[in-house]
């Protein structure tokens, strides 16, 4: 009882503190980042981890007179954990912005953080429509599954799908994802004949890709956390429905970038929407993809990536309007109505919101010099979360 009460005054010290002073004045600015770098998400904490850091590679480690510390930290994907690790960043390491979230869980975990310390919280990844919501203090620079689910149900409805089974993980971006996707397909005249869910932690997709298959669907929608498509994908192709009629779609983590040439020759003409492709084809993702996989012995940046570069951008920008304050309510709206050119092409953060609006690109994997791409042949330009306003 007394170490919880001892908890409790430290934290309301530290808001006290960041209420008035913002980070102590300190002259080092620190971003605590927070990402699964062991456990099932590991892919996820390195695609974001490493995004942050090329950033700061780029640019420079001081702005507006301040220099910028970026303090990693693993959470194992693990929200009891990313609520400690926040708490003791906000506490011991006296940082004026959190940032990561690597899942849904994990932002809800630390919304009451961030909003107790009163400090800017950045969502790198974390996609579920309400997470803004959580906090006034969260900003997400990601995206969310209503973007990505309305989109590619358009297309799929636009080019033929009359009957659609739903696939997704069971969890909270994957009931929006189930959702969305559901409401748009039958808003434009389709049927959906199924939906059904696996469980986010080791999940075995044999027995509800059988099924799948029973229901002899037309189309298949299919959604589960970035680092698991080629779990999926294995699975899919043992049980052959590669070689059916059934046409495969879903958001951009079902073709990541990062597991897409181990998924193999199956996946060439599968559809997704997606809000980053490293094939984009402006000049500024050119140099971007060239300067990732030149940092990370040859990785290629996924839609993941994104999320972390675009975050630390916000950080130094917000740091410059506010002439190196960070009081974070100033930070905050130092953020709203902020537009850029990223690597995925214009993004803004919607002042009313927080959340992201950005471009979302239908792509075809299409193999290009021996390797497997997204390939963007259609866009919705500047589309904000269509969550915000429910399913339709």
């Amino acid at each position: 009882m007394f170490v919880k009460r001892v908890t409790t005054g430290l934290m309301t010290i530290a808001a006290a503190t960041f209420a008035v002073g913002g980070a102590f004045a300190q002259d080092a600015i620190k971003v605590g980042l927070i990402m699964p770098m062991t456990g099932q998400q590991t892919a996820v904490g390195k695609q974001v981890v490493a995004g942050a850091r090329l950033y700061m590679q780029q640019v420079g480690a001081t702005v507006a007179g301040k220099k910028i510390e970026l303090i990693v930290r693993d959470d194992a994907g693990v929200p009891d954990n990313t609520k400690r690790i926040a708490q003791e960043l906000v506490v011991n390491d006296k940082v004026a912005f959190l940032a990561g979230m690597g899942l849904t869980p994990l932002a809800f975990a630390v919304a009451p953080v961030a909003t107790e310390a009163k400090i800017p919280l950045i969502v790198m990844v974390a996609a579920t429509s309400v997470v803004t919501e959580r906090s006034p203090y969260i900003v997400r620079v990601s995206f969310t599954l209503p973007q990505h689910s309305v989109a590619i149900a358009d297309w799929a409805v636009r080019n033929g799908s009359k009957k659609a089974l739903t696939l997704v993980s069971d969890y909270a971006p994957g009931v929006d994802a189930e959702t969305f996707f559901k409401a748009r397909f039958m808003a434009g005249g389709g049927q959906i004949i199924d939906s059904l869910r696996v469980p986010l932690m080791n999940p075995d997709y044999a027995p509800v890709l059988q099924r799948a298959r029973d229901s002899n669907p037309d189309t298949l929608f299919v959604f589960m956390p970035a680092g698991l498509a080629g779990v999926f994908v294995r699975q899919f192709v043992e049980r052959g429905l590669d070689k059916t009629a059934i046409r495969l779609i879903g958001p951009p983590d079902l073709t990541d970038d990062d597991e897409l040439n181990g998924m193999g020759d199956s996946m060439i003409g599968v559809v997704s929407s997606g809000n980053y492709s490293a094939s984009h084809p402006s000049p500024m993702n050119q140099a971007y993809v060239a300067a990732f996989k030149a940092a990370n012995n040859g990785l290629r940046p996924n839609f993941i990536s994104v999320g972390g570069y675009d975050g630390m951008h916000l950080v130094y920008e917000a740091m410059r309007k506010t002439n190196g304050s960070t009081n974070g309510d100033a930070l905050v709206d130092a953020m709203k109505g902020m537009s850029w050119e990223s690597p995925r092409g214009p993004i803004s953060i919607d002042p009313q919101t927080r959340d992201i609006v950005q471009n979302i690109y239908i792509r075809r994997v299409e193999k290009v010099n021996g390797e497997l791409y997204n390939m963007e042949f259609a866009t919705i330009e500047a589309m904000k979360d269509p969550g915000k306003a429910g399913p339709k």
